[in-house]
Formats: structure tokens, C-alpha cells, sequence
């Protein structure tokens, strides 16, 4: 049986914390920003952790990141 491959785009989007949890990146903080508010924008800069229950879906696709 061969080796299981980590998800390309998964790896590129995630990063997993010490602490095991998974970070990731707001939605909607690319583009189209001018009908957005500032606060909104700001906002949506911060760190952002997925759920326990995604969290644990994640995992097995990440099993090569460190």
C-alpha cells in the first residue's frame, strides 16, 4: 500500500498551531473591498481556528504537516 499524500491545496491554505489547533485565513478579505466596511475589513484581519469537528476532518489530509 502507498504512502498517503498531504492535499496540496489544503497544506497552502493551513497551518497547524502548537497547540494543534488549525488556523486559517477570513473569507472575503481579498478583494472588493470598496462596499466593505473599515471595520469589517479590519476585522477579517485577525487569526481565524476552525471548529473542533472540521478541525478533526482536516487532520487526516494534514498528516505530514508539522
Amino acid at each position: 500500500m502507498p504512502k498517503m499524500k498531504t492535499h496540496s491545496g489544503t497544506k497552502k491554505r493551513v497551518k497547524k498551531t502548537g497547540t494543534g489547533k488549525i488556523k486559517v485565513a477570513h473569507a472575503q478579505h481579498s478583494h472588493l473591498k470598496s462596499n466593505k466596511n473599515k471595520n469589517t475589513i479590519r476585522g477579517l484581519k485577525g487569526a481565524n481556528y476552525l471548529s473542533k469537528s472540521d478541525t478533526k476532518r482536516i487532520k487526516g489530509i494534514l498528516d505530514n504537516i508539522k
